[in-house]
Formats: C-alpha cells, structure tokens, sequence
C-alpha cells in the first residue's frame, strides 16, 4: 500500500486536472466494527466522486487535558485494527506519533506517519518517522507560521526521505480560540509538498475550564470551501456516526451521514477554480 501511496502523492499536487485527496475518519480507534464502518462508508463516498482517499485514525491520544480523558484501546489493538482496515477496505491509512520509538512500531501498521502540531519542531521525531520510509505528514504548529514549517520539511528530507505532506490547523488566538490564515496553504506549497487543510481541528476551542475541548462543526463547510478555493490538495475531516458519543473530539467533529452532501459541493468548488 504504502508504495502505490508514495508514487501517487506527487499526482496530489493541485493542477488543471485531478481531485483533491481526504484523510478521514474518527478522531481514536474505538474499536474494530466502528473503524470498518467508517472507512468504508467514506470509501464508498470518495469512490464516486472520484476523490482520493487515506483512513485517518488516532491509536493513541497522547495530548489530553485531562488524566481521566480517553487515550485509546491500546496500542498494538489499535494498530492491528488501522492495518485490517487498510487492507480490508483497500486504502492507506494514517495515525499519529508522539515520541521517537513510537515510529518504527507505527509504520509496521500503517502507511502514513503523522506528527502532531505541539510536536513539529522535535528533531528526533520528525527524524524517526523520515528513517521509516513511510510518508510523513507533519501539522503545522498553532504557534507556528506557514514560512517556518520549511525546517520541519528539511529534517525530513536531509534523513533521507522526500514523501512529506504538510497540513494546516490554524493558529492560536488568545488561549481558547484558533484561526485560519489561508495564506499559509500557497506559502507552505513553495516547499514542493502536498498541503493539506485540516478542517475540523482548526474550528476546535481549546483550553476550556472545564479541560474538554470545545468546537465550531457549524463552520466546517465554510472552513473547506475556502481551502479548496485558495487550492489544498488535501482535506483532514474526522468524522464520526454520532460525535456526540465520540471518545475524543466530538465538538469539533463533521457526522458521517452528512460527509458526502460536503463532499459533494467541495468537488463543485474544486471544478470551478480549475
């Protein structure tokens, strides 16, 4: 899978032809049926709309406010359901690192490394998950601008790996709000990488007093058109049957039954710009 991935991502690049690529899916694994659910309703979306498409679920949730938060199911369960996913459904999947020897146990599972945007500037991360070949999607730091993610790209590239994928969040905006400067999609693909707009975290509202993350899934629609229009090659939605009853995330996350009305009016967008 991973090879497929890899020859495909430069294709991702935004040009007078082609769609744009979705990682989606729920914010952790859950478990094995509700992981399957999802990847292959989406699957079956992004199938007819010809929209590229890589499974994005967390195995562990390493940055919580809380002790008592969700974190997962365990490690290598987790990791074994993203692998059956990937291979039932046939599509690459994506998860989240948090520490150095966490990438090499990773990529025996999935197709994509992803490397959390409190975590982009670790050097011996960003090192580890270039030095297991796999594509390496780093999220831009809320505290970062697009410019500076050049760095992080560089580490990838001087370990000796060139399949770098960088995606959006938005930036902090005082201590419970973000916002997106769209800027940063154009200035981040200078870089010769696919940029990716990470839709429903950017509309997240941290650092609430009551240690549970807030969000605004009311403007995901407003947040994807605008990147499709400035020209992302790739969206991050997590998505979910009922966020209500999601272990993590679920204020800021789209419900699956209305992912392929969005998906619908994104490739319209996406027809219009070209």
């Amino acid at each position: 899978m991973f090879d497929s991935l890899a020859n495909a991502l430069p294709h991702f690049r935004n040009t007078n032809s082609g769609q744009f690529f979705l990682m989606a899916g729920p914010c952790v694994i859950e478990g094995e049926d509700m992981a399957l659910r999802i990847a292959e309703r989406v699957r079956h979306i992004t199938d007819k709309l010809q929209i590229p498409y890589i499974f994005k679920g967390s195995y562990r949730k390493a940055n919580r406010s809380r002790l008592d938060s969700y974190t997962g199911i365990g490690d290598e369960t987790a990791l074994r359901i993203l692998q059956k996913v990937g291979r039932e459904i046939g599509v690459p999947t994506v998860t989240d690192i948090h520490e150095s020897d966490e990438a090499a146990l990773a990529a025996e599972y999935v197709d994509v490394l992803q490397i959390p945007a409190f975590l982009c500037r670790q050097t011996d991360l960003l090192i580890a998950a270039a030095k297991t070949g796999k594509v390496v999607n780093i999220k831009k730091g809320q505290f970062l601008s697009g410019e500076a993610m050049q760095f992080a790209v560089d580490k990838v590239r001087q370990s000796g790996n060139e399949h770098v994928v960088l995606t959006d969040r938005g930036n902090s905006f005082g201590y419970a709000d973000l916002v997106v400067d769209f800027r940063n999609l154009p200035v981040m693909q200078r870089f010769e990488v696919p940029v990716v707009m990470d839709v429903t975290h950017s509309l997240q509202q941290p650092n609430q007093a009551s240690g549970v993350t807030g969000g605004q899934p009311a403007l995901i629609e407003t947040i994807a058109k605008a990147a499709i229009a400035v020209g992302a090659d790739g969206l991050f939605i997590e998505t979910h049957p009922t966020p209500a009853t999601a272990k993590s995330d679920g204020a800021n996350m789209l419900p699956l039954d209305q992912l392929e009305a969005l998906m619908v009016k994104l490739t319209r967008v996406r027809d219009a710009i070209r």
